[in-house]
């Protein structure tokens, strides 16, 4: 199963930015952690600042994944061009942000990418992206009605 974890602007200052919010730890740091706890699983890893290399990203690999965990950021609730990628692709995607999206400031609460997604998960830190990985992982195409 190959899975990709796609994080978008802001998210390679996980650690130093807004502790308080995101957490202490980088991503970097956390992803061999992730990757050792799903040992039959590939996870990639890509992170842009740039909406146009997300965009990108999902296009590229939107038809041959199995899934792609998606933290768009601040894109979140403004991108529309994302929201039609997501629509647009196979692949199935789960929306995961760090921090609980309904505790924050009320334009953080809207989603333009959710009703593409098979899911979302939000407020559990890096532990999200964990959560939505096992989420897949359930999903091994040995079982009926895996949609690759």
């Amino acid at each position: 199963m190959q899975l990709l974890i796609l994080n978008g602007p802001n998210l390679n200052l996980l650690g130093r930015r807004e502790p308080g919010i995101y957490g202490t730890r980088s991503f970097d740091d956390y992803l061999p952690e992730l990757r050792a706890a799903f040992p039959d699983i590939t996870i990639e890893y890509f992170q842009s600042n740039h909406e146009g290399e997300l965009l990108d990203k999902l296009h590229e690999i939107g038809y041959t994944y199995h899934g792609i965990v998606l933290n768009a950021g601040g894109y979140t609730h403004t991108s529309v061009a994302l929201a039609d990628a997501v629509a647009a692709i196979n692949t199935p995607v789960i929306e995961v942000h760090l921090s609980n999206l309904h505790a924050r400031e009320e334009f953080r609460q809207r989603s333009l990418l959710g009703k593409h997604c098979v899911g979302s998960i939000s407020g559990f830190k890096l532990e999200s992206y964990r959560l939505a990985v096992q989420y897949f992982e359930g999903l091994r195409p040995r079982r009926v009605g895996f949609k690759v």
